[in-house]
C-alpha cells in the first residue's frame, strides 16, 4: 500500500494545452474536483498562480472552502459556474481555488486577515491579494446580484480591480496595515500571571453562569457542540465534586442526543445547530466533530453510566465503521450538508413517507415519539428527533421504535447520498483514532479497537514518507507537509494506543514523530509550535497559538502529549518543552479562557498527571488480573490517567513515584499516583471504589 502513495505533484504536471485554461481536474481533493468544470481559470495554490501574478501583475483572487459546505455550493453554482462571472474574474485576477481542509495553514492566515478587517469569518471565503500574497481586502459569500444586504460579486470584482490598477498605494497599504495585524501578538493577561488550577476552577464558575439551563450549550443561536469547553465544566466538577457543574454537562449531551443535530437513523452528529434547541441541524458531518463528541460522552459515561450516553457512542461508533472509513484503512474528512442540490435532502421526512415505509399504525406510534406531524418541523418537512418525548418507553416500546428505525434507515439508504470527502488527513485521524480507541477500552470493544489501529497504520505506512509527516491522502497521492496539528494529534493517538491497545511500538513512534516535531515546526523565540512547518513557502506569516479553533489546539495538545511521554520515559527534555508551553500560553489562556480551553484541560494532565501503574502476573491469569484492573479504572471519570501495564522485571523511569513499589503475592498489582505518592497496593478489582480512586485523584 505504502508503495502507491506518492509525494504531491509539482507544478509542471500542471502543463495543458491553452485552451484548457482550469487546471483543477489533476488535483485530488473533492472539493478542487467540484470546480473542475467551471468556466473560471482555476489554479491550484502553489508557484504556479503566483508566477502568473508577478508576470502579469494581477491581483490573486483566493477562494477558499470545502466539500460539504453549503454555501460554497451556493457560490459556485450562482457564480463560479456563471460565464458572466467567469469572465470577469479571468480578465482580472488570477483565480487560486483552495481547500482549507487540505490547506489548513493558508485556510488560518486568511481567515485572520479577514477578522482583522473588522467582518465575521466563515466559508466560503473570498480574499484579494498582492503577487506576493499579502491580502488588501476580502469577505465570505457574495450573492452574484445584490440581497441580503451584500453587494453582487461582479460589482465587487469590478471595483476591486479598478483599485488595484489606480490606486496601488492604497492597495499596498492595507496589505501592510492587515500582515502588520496578523504578526502582531495577541492581548494578554497581566504580566507574571502564572496559571494555577484554582485560576481554571474560577473560570469555569464564569463559564458555568453562560450554559443554556433549558436546553443546553453555550449561548442562543447556532449552537456548536464546544467539547472542549464542556470538559472544562466536567473536569470542574470531578475536582469539586459540584454537582451543578455535572448537570450543565450532562443536559446538554442529553438534548444534542435527542435533537435533530443527531441522525437518529444513521447515527453521528452534524456540525451545528441553527436553533437553540438543537433541532435543525447544518447538515454536513464531520470525522473531528464526531471524534470530540465521542470523546466527551466516553468520559461523562464513566461516572453517570447513562444509557442514552452508551447507545448514542456505540451508533456514533458504528457509524464511523460503516461509513466514513476510506480506502486503506484511514478515516474520511466529511459527508456533505446537501443531496441533489438541496441542504438535508437525505436526511428530512415527510409524515406520509413515513407512512408509506412503515405503514399507518406503525407510524402514528413512532410520530409520537419522534415529532412527526403533517407540517413538520422544519421548512414543512420533519427532521426526527426525541426533544419533546426524551424519556424512553418500556421496553417493547423502545424494541418498536428501533424496528421502525432500521426500515426507515433501510429507505434511506435508497435515496441518493450526500457527497463523501474521502480524504484522509492526519490531523482528524488522530483525534478519531484517540476517541475509538478510549470507547474501545471502556466498552470492551475489540472491533473500534481494530479501526483504530488500522487507520493509525494506514497514517504511519502510508503518509509518513523519509522522515517527514504529510497532511493529506487521497487517490494514491499525498498532499503538502504536516501541519502541527498532524504530529499534535498523530502523537496523541499513538500514546492512547499505547496505553489501551496492549500492543507494543507505539510509544516508540510518539517519541519519533516528538522529535520530528520539535524539528520542523518549535520556535524557540515564541516558545510554541508553530502551525505551517518552518520552511513552507508562500506564507505571508507563520502563525502559532494555543487557541481553540473547531478542532483542539495543537499546542495544547502537545502540551498533553509531553505530559505524558515524560510520565512514560522520565526524560527531563519532555518537561522542560512542557513547561515553556506552559509559560508561552498562560497569560493569553487567563485572558481570553473560552479560546484556550484544551489549553487549560492540557494543564491539568501537566499540573498533577494521574499515573495508573499495573505490574502483570508472571502467567496467563496474571495477565488477565493485569486486564481486570484496567477494566475497573474504566468504571471512573479520571480523564488524566496515564495508564501502564509493565511486565513483573520492567523498570520505571527513576523519578517515577512508583518506581521500586513490590508486586504483592505475585498477583497484577495496582498502584495510583498523583503528586509524587501513590495509594497502597491493589491486587482486587473490587477495591477501586470510587472512595479509593478520590482519595488519590483529587
Amino acid at each position: 500500500m505504502g508503495a502507491q502513495f506518492q509525494p504531491r505533484f509539482t507544478a509542471a504536471d500542471h502543463h495543458e494545452s491553452a485552451m484548457t485554461r482550469n487546471h483543477l481536474a489533476q488535483e485530488t481533493s473533492p472539493y478542487l474536483l467540484q470546480h473542475k468544470d467551471n468556466p473560471v481559470h482555476w489554479l491550484a495554490w502553489g508557484e504556479e498562480a503566483f508566477a502568473i501574478a508577478r508576470r502579469d501583475n494581477k491581483p490573486i483572487l483566493l477562494s477558499i472552502g470545502y466539500a460539504a459546505c453549503h454555501w460554497c455550493h451556493v457560490m459556485a453554482h450562482e457564480s463560479f459556474e456563471d460565464t458572466d462571472v467567469a469572465a470577469v474574474m479571468n480578465a482580472h485576477f488570477v483565480n487560486v481555488k483552495v481547500d482549507r481542509e487540505e490547506r489548513p495553514d493558508v485556510d488560518r492566515i486568511y481567515m485572520a486577515a479577514i477578522q482583522a478587517l473588522g467582518e465575521q469569518g466563515g466559508w466560503p471565503l473570498t480574499m484579494f491579494l498582492k503577487p506576493d500574497g499579502k491580502p488588501f481586502w476580502g469577505g465570505t459569500y457574495f450573492p452574484k446580484t445584490p440581497r441580503y444586504g451584500r453587494p453582487g460579486f461582479i460589482q465587487v470584482l469590478e471595483r476591486i480591480a479598478a483599485i488595484y490598477q489606480s490606486e496601488p498605494d492604497k492597495v499596498a497599504g492595507n496589505a501592510s496595515a492587515i500582515v502588520a495585524a496578523l504578526n502582531a501578538p495577541p492581548p494578554t493577561g497581566e504580566a507574571g500571571a502564572a496559571l494555577q488550577t484554582a485560576m481554571i476552577d474560577q473560570i469555569a464558575e464564569r463559564v458555568l453562569g453562560i450554559v443554556d439551563s433549558v436546553h443546553g450549550g453555550i449561548g442562543q443561536a447556532p449552537k456548536f457542540p464546544q467539547c472542549a469547553v464542556f470538559e472544562l465544566l466536567w473536569r470542574a466538577g470531578l475536582r469539586t465534586r459540584r454537582d451543578d457543574y455535572f448537570r450543565a454537562v450532562s443536559h446538554t449531551l442529553a438534548c444534542m442526543c435527542q435533537g435533530g443535530i443527531y441522525d437518529h437513523l444513521g447515527g453521528g452528529f452534524a456540525r451545528y445547530s441553527v436553533d437553540r434547541r438543537w433541532l435543525v441541524p447544518h447538515f454536513e458531518k464531520m470525522l473531528y466533530d464526531n471524534a470530540q463528541i465521542i470523546q466527551l460522552m466516553t468520559l461523562v459515561w464513566q461516572r453517570t453510566r447513562e444509557p442514552l450516553l452508551e447507545r448514542r457512542i456505540a451508533e456514533t461508533c458504528e457509524w464511523v465503521l460503516r461509513e466514513m472509513i476510506a480506502d486503506g484503512g484511514g478515516f474520511a474528512s466529511s459527508l456533505d450538508a446537501d443531496s441533489e442540490g438541496e441542504e438535508g435532502r437525505f436526511y428530512v421526512w415527510s409524515q406520509a413517507g413515513i407512512e408509506r415505509v412503515l405503514g399507518a399504525e406503525e407510524a402514528a406510534f413512532f410520530a409520537g415519539k419522534y415529532d412527526v406531524t403533517p407540517q413538520g418541523n422544519w421548512e414543512g418537512k420533519v427532521i426526527l428527533n426525541r426533544l419533546r418525548d426524551p424519556d424512553p418507553g418500556n421496553m417493547e416500546e423502545e424494541a418498536r421504535l428501533a424496528a421502525a428505525r432500521e426500515q426507515l434507515f433501510q429507505a434511506r439508504a435508497r435515496r441518493v447520498h450526500p457527497g463523501w470527502d474521502d480524504k484522509v488527513l492526519s490531523d482528524w485521524n488522530g483525534l478519531m483514532i484517540c476517541a475509538l480507541a478510549r470507547a474501545a477500552h471502556v466498552f470492551s470493544n475489540p472491533r473500534w479497537m481494530s479501526a483504530a489501529e488500522t487507520a493509525f497504520a494506514f497514517i504511519r505506512d502510508t503518509m509518513w514518507v523519509d522522515g517527514r509527516l504529510h497532511h493529506a491522502a487521497r487517490a494514491g497521492r499525498l498532499s503538502d507537509a504536516a501541519i502541527g496539528d498532524d504530529y499534535a494529534n498523530m502523537i496523541a493517538a499513538a500514546l492512547s494506543l499505547h496505553q489501551y491497545s496492549g500492543r507494543p511500538g507505539f510509544l516508540d513512534t510518539a517519541r519519533s514523530w516528538a522529535a520530528e516535531f520539535d524539528a520542523r515546526h518549535w520556535d524557540e523565540t515564541r516558545g510554541l509550535y508553530l502551525f505551517a512547518g518552518k520552511n513552507t513557502p508562500h506564507l505571508v506569516v507563520q502563525l502559532a497559538s494555543g487557541a481553540d479553533d473547531a478542532t483542539p489546539n495543537g499546542n495544547a495538545t502537545m502540551l498533553r502529549n509531553l505530559a505524558l511521554l515524560y510520565g512514560f520515559s522520565g526524560e527531563q527534555a519532555y518537561r522542560d518543552r512542557a513547561d515553556r508551553l506552559v509559560a508561552s500560553l498562560s497569560r493569553d489562556a487567563l485572558a481570553n479562557p473560552f479560546a484556550h480551553a484544551s489549553f487549560l484541560n492540557a494543564f491539568e494532565q501537566f499540573d498533577g498527571p494521574l499515573d495508573a501503574v499495573i505490574i502483570a502476573g508472571r502467567d496467563r491469569a496474571g495477565a488477565a488480573g493485569a486486564r481486570a484492573l484496567a477494566d475497573a479504572l474504566t468504571k471512573h471519570s479520571l480523564p488524566d490517567l496515564a495508564l501502564q501495564i509493565l511486565a513483573p522485571d520492567e523498570k520505571l523511569p527513576p523519578r517515577h513515584p512508583a518506581r521500586g513499589k513490590p508486586q504483592i503475592d505475585g498477583l497484577a498489582t495496582l498502584y495510583l499516583c498523583r503528586g509524587g505518592r501513590c495509594s497502597l497496593p491493589v491486587n482486587d478489582p473490587d477495591l477501586i471504589t470510587p472512595d479509593f480512586v478520590a482519595g488519590i485523584s483529587s
